[in-house]
């Protein structure tokens, strides 16, 4: 089963509260359809693993891609030898700080075996490989300082990595650069349980912190299905967004103090808005001068290495609820998305939507039972996960009373009337009533809250089961997100693709932000060729964003164009220049280099 979220924890700590079911057995999911049924469905069994260990399924393995252009590595950049590892040995507080495939000169240290360094120099896709000979793991923000301000006077490149968790190459040499690791950063400085503010090192689990939140009733804003394993630094240095994002925001706006190392002569440490700093803390409002932090949110470690963040966190819900709606068309799903903002307001958490395609190969890769009884009409649908979160239980979850619901489902119906959560149930009245929804699922304990998202959560993971993966995390208007889909599928056809076996689209309807997954027998240049840069141009003609949450990397930075100015890009080039005047941070990666087309626009054409 994959790990739920913080957010699903919380539901379960709130159900096992709440009083139980007069019945010994475990009540089913409450069904909903135009056609009678039983009520004996039984709640979703999935084995999935969510952790890295589980190469199986990702890539095994593949060089970078063809199309993504690398800058040559630098010659002015120095190669690490036993002088600097014998440096960092005397500025590091734990030998266990250093790991080295380098040999020591007079035995001062322990040489690692190369497969202890495969880890760091592998990305989480198992598709993205550096040769980085040097890894450090300082324990505090001075230590950090020193590293950062030595390899500036040594002009050593640095790749800052926290949990190694992206998708497009960020975090990973691209060729033998020191990897500066913040797993050894991972305290939480303070808690105030009055304003709801967090402050933690940058290396922090983002799972660790929300297990730290909870017994105080609290929890993060954002959830992943990396928590596991990511890095709150490294979730603000890619300005992470995740499930939760239509109902907290992104991190621009819950992100209140940074704490960042600079490459620079010094090292310097530069805390903004940070507590204890001698000047203003991590305040919700501060009006003086320009907001620094919000440069390093979504920079990728290319203006400096967050060591400390101040995070607003909001209250823990103590009611959620979770259905999951079957619909005939995206069109649908958009109406749905409409009424259920009108009926929910401000109780509404998650409004997530995946395809038939999606469905099928959870079902199939999981040996999960479809919650729905019936088969769509025409063989196909799309499938909605509404999640709601409140403070209020009795509010939230005070039993509705509804004929008309009870009419349609009568096997489930009390003296004639159907009990169903009051706000979330008058929804689903008034979608059946106009025909809106086919078919439901309504959560009535934990264990099918957490089977209802595992719907959603596994399906990464279950393409990754069937083969080789083709990622693109995109943002656009919602009423143009599927047809690129359709427009995909469309074009592997006319090719003649017979490399791709599937492609999955799903996504955050909140946010307009669509994942497609293209599954393919293995990596290939054709392919990558078909898809790109034509899924950038199609994406770019929509109006919309080549990266919605994973970020550039080395994969798409050189084609931020399509979603960026020359104009701004210039800017960025300046301010990276200026933060980094010696390019020894994350090098050949997020910007298009000096000698680098700032955007393949004009080069490249669609074929």
């Amino acid at each position: 089963m994959p790990a739920r979220s913080p957010a699903l924890a919380s539901a379960t700590r709130s159900l096992r509260r709440a009083p139980k079911p007069s019945t010994s057995a475990r009540p089913a999911p409450l069904l909903f359809s135009t056609l009678k049924r039983s009520s004996s469905a039984a709640p979703l069994s999935l084995s999935l693993s969510s952790t890295r260990s589980s190469a199986a399924a990702f890539s095994t393995s593949s060089p970078c891609s063809s199309s993504e252009p690398v800058s040559p590595r630098r010659p002015d950049f120095k190669k690490l030898d036993a002088d600097d590892v014998a440096y960092f040995h005397s500025i590091l507080s734990s030998p266990s700080s250093i790991v080295t495939t380098l040999p020591s000169p007079d035995g001062a240290w322990q040489t690692a075996a190369q497969d202890d360094l495969v880890g760091y120099n592998t990305d989480w896709m198992d598709k993205y490989k550096g040769n980085s000979p040097v890894l450090l793991k300082p324990k505090t923000t001075e230590e950090v300082s020193k590293i950062l301000a030595y390899c500036y006077k040594q002009r050593i490149a640095v790749v800052p990595q926290g949990g190694n968790t992206g998708l497009v190459g960020g975090g990973v040499p691209v060729y033998d650069e020191l990897i500066l690791s913040t797993e050894g950063m991972n305290q939480i400085r303070e808690f105030d349980d009055v304003s709801g503010i967090l402050t933690a090192d940058g290396g922090a689990i983002l799972e660790s912190l929300s297990n730290f939140l909870a017994p105080k009733g609290y929890m993060m804003p954002l959830d992943l299905g990396a928590k596991g394993s990511c890095h709150i630094g490294g979730n603000i240095s890619t300005n992470a967004g995740g499930l939760r994002l239509l109902r907290y925001g992104s991190l621009h706006g819950t992100v209140l103090g940074i704490e960042a190392v600079l490459p620079d002569e010094k090292g310097t440490v530069l805390s903004i808005n940070m507590p204890g700093d001698g000047k203003a803390g991590a305040l919700r409002k501060d009006n003086t001068g320009y907001d620094l932090k919000q440069l390093f949110i979504g920079a990728e470690g290319t203006l400096g290495i967050v060591t400390g963040v101040s995070i607003m966190t909001p209250r823990l819900p103590s009611a959620i609820n979770v259905a999951v709606l079957s619909v005939p068309s995206f069109e649908s799903v958009q109406t749905v998305f409409k009424e259920t903002r009108q009926h929910l307001g401000e109780i509404l958490s998650a409004f997530e939507f995946f395809d038939q395609e999606g469905l099928e190969l959870v079902l199939h890769h999981t040996g999960a039972k479809s919650p729905f009884e019936s088969e769509p009409e025409g063989g196909r649908a799309f499938y909605v996960l509404i999640e709601t979160s409140g403070s209020n239980k009795d509010h939230d979850d005070e039993v509705r009373r509804s004929p008309s619901l009870a009419r349609i489902c009568p096997k489930q119906s009390i003296d004639g009337h159907f009990t169903a959560r009051q706000k979330l149930g008058g929804l689903l009245e008034s979608l059946l009533e106009n025909g809106t929804i086919a078919d439901g699922v309504l959560a009535q304990d934990e264990t099918q809250v957490q089977s209802l998202w595992s719907l959603r959560e596994s399906l990464p993971e279950a393409a990754g089961k069937l083969g080789r993966v083709y990622k693109y995390d995109l943002s656009m208007p919602v009423k143009h997100m599927y047809s690129l889909v359709e427009e995909a599928r469309d074009r592997f056809k006319e090719k003649g693709l017979d490399e791709i076996k599937t492609t999955v689209g799903y996504g955050h309807i909140g946010d307009g932000n669509l994942h497609i997954n293209i599954v393919a027998k293995d990596w290939s240049d054709k392919v990558e060729k078909t898809i790109e840069p034509w899924i950038y141009e199609a994406t770019s003609k929509r109006n919309g964003s080549i990266s919605a949450e994973h970020g550039l990397g080395l994969h798409k930075k050189s084609v931020i164009g399509y979603s960026k100015s020359d104009a701004a890009i210039a800017i960025m080039q300046q301010l990276r220049r200026m933060f980094d005047p010696r390019g020894i941070l994350n090098p050949a990666k997020y910007l298009p280099q000096a000698d680098e087309l700032p955007h393949p626009k004009e080069s490249e054409k669609v074929q």
